[in-house]
């Protein structure tokens, strides 16, 4: 397995990879935003994006999106091809697509929305959380792609609050936060006299 970073010499993959989204939208009978093959070889270009290949063929990809001054980043499109699922090729992705994230926006919040079980578990392994709606990005333009899946008017009868799709959220600064506990056994424990106090009682 070849899991890198794109280029733009891998825009030629582009139109399967859009086609990739489709088969998968209906397989699962789910919704999924519709990604043009320009978007998709835009963030090739950029360097945005983990694809991956296995013998030589190719096996997935995943991108990434920055929302509110980068302060959010989404890992968004993740798709792999149905002939080879279940063989650790999506994790591998998803890790790839995650370090990429942590390296270039160490200080933001890495996010996703997904119907998806097996993408929630993977999440979860990389310290995501399930969150509402509420704690990820605000933006238009996040929200705007979700006009292609059918399922945007539950997302917007519901005022954007709530939908099929789990919202998940890694926070840095939450992982960077440490509670430190006083060890109170040892704060309580007697402690022994010294030389000089033993002295000092008896005089």
């Amino acid at each position: 397995m070849n899991i890198r970073v794109a280029t733009a010499a891998d825009a030629l993959y582009a139109d399967e990879l859009c086609r990739w989204y489709i088969e998968s939208a209906k397989q699962r009978g789910t919704g999924i935003a519709k990604r043009e093959p320009a978007y998709v070889a835009q963030k090739m270009a950029s360097g945005d994006g983990i694809i991956a290949f296995v013998d030589g063929k190719l096996a997935g990809f995943c991108y990434i999106e920055t929302f509110d001054d980068k302060t959010f980043v989404v890992n968004s499109g993740l798709v792999v091809n149905t002939e080879i699922r279940k063989h650790g090729v999506g994790r591998a992705i998803k890790q790839g697509v995650f370090n990429l994230s942590r390296s270039k926006y160490p200080q933001a919040k890495i996010f996703g929305i997904t119907t998806s079980l097996a993408v929630m578990k993977i999440n979860t392994d990389l310290g995501y959380e399930p969150v509402t709606f509420s704690e990820l990005t605000a933006s238009e333009d996040f929200w705007k792609g979700c006009k292609s899946c059918k399922n945007y008017g539950i997302l917007m009868d519901n005022d954007r609050k709530m939908c099929l799709c789990t919202g998940m959220l890694y926070d840095a600064a939450d992982k960077i936060l440490q509670v430190q506990i006083p060890d109170f056994n040892a704060a309580t424990a007697p402690q022994p006299a010294s030389p000089d106090s033993a002295f000092d009682s008896a005089s």
